[in-house]
């Protein structure tokens, strides 16, 4: 008899649009095909919302639109499994994982309220660097990071003035954040929290690969667009730094992988599962 694999759920919050971050987060899965067994549900499209019971590990993934923003139906579904996610851990010696990416990241920030979720004054879009925090330093989603590491970032909202008396009630804690800009006043956005010992997100696109980035910069309407807005010398970096292996290929392999190597040795440990 074989072993018996771990249920994972992905949600899908891309609005229903073909999306290359689907892709890229169902390639690394299925680097796990031999432990997980994967399903993808429709949040926004659909109001399709995973039932807890029946899984162990959850990826919500990134999306387009205004985070700030749901029609009363999918959202308040989602913010109601965030709820059911906390209260589960809360009470079970058989937790619950979860992955926060980007829209994801900003919604999970607004419901527990850790932050404030403000419209940048521009997008932010590119391959940057994404620099660990103290607490950030040991955290165990960037082991075999480099500090600071690199990651594809593409917002137009963030997440700025943490809320204290949250965290601390939470416990959850900062472990990135984004590059100091010196040459501005504004404040640092948080690029990943660390909510819970199951429960971690991030502002960035951690499952970006080089080819699919690649390809979306090869558009017309990007590219002209990126030039207009950064210029022609700093779009001709962000294609050097895509084929650098050290950079986003090196997250692409490593974070979501110590995410999931994580959450699966974790429930095998709890022994809530049958092994065999």
């Amino acid at each position: 008899m074989g072993k018996k694999k771990i249920n994972l759920a992905i949600l899908d919050m891309y609005d229903g649009e073909p999306n290359q971050g689907m892709r890229c987060i169902k390639d690394i899965v299925g680097r796990f095909e031999d432990q997980l067994s994967c399903k993808v549900f429709d949040v926004r499209g659909k109001a399709e919302i995973p039932e807890i019971l029946e899984y162990d590990i959850f990826i919500s993934t990134g999306g387009p639109g205004n985070p700030l923003e749901g029609d009363g139906n999918w959202d308040l579904k989602y913010y109601d499994f965030l709820d059911q996610i906390w209260i589960w851990n809360q009470n079970h010696n058989h937790k619950k994982y979860i992955l926060f990416i980007c829209h994801s990241f900003q919604m999970a920030c607004k419901h527990f309220g850790l932050g404030q979720l403000t419209k940048r004054k521009s997008t932010s879009f590119g391959v940057m660097t994404v620099h660990k925090t103290t607490e950030g330093l040991n955290d165990p989603l960037f082991n075999n990071l480099e500090n600071p590491f690199w990651g594809v970032d593409s917002r137009d909202y963030q997440v700025v003035q943490p809320n204290p008396k949250k965290f601390k009630l939470l416990g959850a804690k900062i472990i990135a954040l984004e590059k100091i800009r010196n040459h501005v006043e504004y404040e640092r956005a948080i690029m990943a929290i660390r909510f819970s010992e199951e429960m971690v997100g991030t502002q960035f696109h951690p499952e970006a690969d080089p080819v699919s980035f690649l390809s979306h910069l090869k558009k017309p309407a990007v590219k002209e667009k990126l030039i207009e807005l950064k210029g022609k010398s700093k779009f001709y970096e962000m294609l050097e730094n895509l084929v650098d292996e050290n950079k986003i290929y090196k997250t692409n392999e490593t974070l979501i992988p110590n995410f999931l190597d994580r959450s699966i040795r974790k429930i095998k440990a709890s022994k809530l599962i049958s092994l065999t």
